[in-house]
């Protein structure tokens, strides 16, 4: 008797305790969720504020705003890799960034050597083709691991998935790099050779036979039927250029606009084959990848330091 009174008194203190406990949790986070809303309200402000500035820098000024872009998506991803020990990406990202820059100084040099542009241009376009694949093969993996052909070859989704998203973020990743260092290039060579300024009037006068783009000249096919060593492309502006030239302009340069006369250039008609159109989707696509890279960490850090000024947890 005596014993089953004890069982009941100790479980009547354990009853206690554990509401004693359930109380005490209750009034640590009173209040917590009046300070949950003032931090969606604080991320939510932040999201259109950021939003609308970053709108009016890119309108405003978009050489200081695609170099702090640019900037940002360098240093960004090193840094998380750096700080998480993701050595295959630092592998990478060393190695996209050495040839670059060698690329880049080659660019940059003066005088400008004639077989400059298109070792760029190559360079630039074997990016853009390579994160291309990548990224679309890592879409159709994602597409493929969600309806769960993985389970055919007994690949966890845990796996499959992570692998997939690692290959779509390298082609996106890439991808924008590529480009924006290309644009670069683009208008530090095309200003060289004379023949291309962003403002006024170019600084020499075009000749027929002469590319704008790399500045040699162009061995134009006299009929249809004589082989050349490369193809002639001539825009609706009447200006003709290399096809590796203008190819690397318009897509990887993100350009599109003729290198001399700045005339809109339809790149529907120049490039007429349905598998060159997704080309010119996917560098629009692009585009919208450098605010989620560069720009978003940014924000999520500036509304962390917020919360934390006004003592929010």
């Amino acid at each position: 008797m005596e014993k089953a009174e004890s069982h009941d008194a100790v479980a009547s203190e354990k009853v206690l305790t554990e509401k004693e406990r359930i109380a005490a949790l209750k009034e640590k986070h009173k209040g917590h969720e009046t300070m949950h809303l003032e931090m969606v309200l604080i991320l939510i402000s932040t999201l259109i504020v950021s939003q609308i500035a970053l709108v009016q820098w890119r309108n405003r000024h978009p050489k200081s705003y695609n170099i702090a872009t640019l900037a940002g998506m360098w240093c960004i991803p090193l840094g998380f890799s750096l700080y998480n020990h993701w050595w295959r990406f630092l592998c990478t990202w060393t190695i996209f960034t050495a040839i670059t820059i060698f690329v880049l100084m080659k660019a940059r040099k003066r005088p400008l050597h004639g077989s400059t542009p298109r070792l760029v241009y190559q360079w630039f376009l074997l990016v853009f083709r390579v994160s291309y694949a990548v990224g679309l093969f890592g879409y159709f993996l994602v597409l493929l691991t969600m309806i769960g052909f993985n389970m055919i070859f007994l690949i966890r989704p845990e796996t499959a998935m992570d692998f997939s998203m690692l290959l779509l973020f390298y082609g996106l990743y890439y991808g924008v790099m590529g480009r924006d260092f290309a644009e670069i290039c683009s208008d530090t060579m095309a200003s060289t050779i004379g023949y291309y300024k962003k403002t006024g009037m170019p600084t020499r006068q075009l000749s027929t036979n002469v590319c704008a783009v790399c500045g040699q000249v162009l061995e134009i096919p006299q009929d249809e039927y004589e082989d050349k060593e490369e193809r002639v492309c001539r825009l609706s502006c009447d200006h003709m250029f290399h096809e590796m030239c203008i190819r690397g302009w318009c897509i990887v340069g993100k350009k599109q606009t003729c290198p001399y006369c700045k005339e809109k250039v339809d790149l529907k008609r120049m490039f007429p084959s349905p598998w060159e159109r997704p080309h010119i989707l996917y560098g629009q696509l692009l585009d919208w990848i450098r605010y989620l890279v560069a720009w978003q960490p940014m924000i999520l850090f500036l509304v962390q330091g917020i919360n934390r000024v006004l003592g929010l947890k």
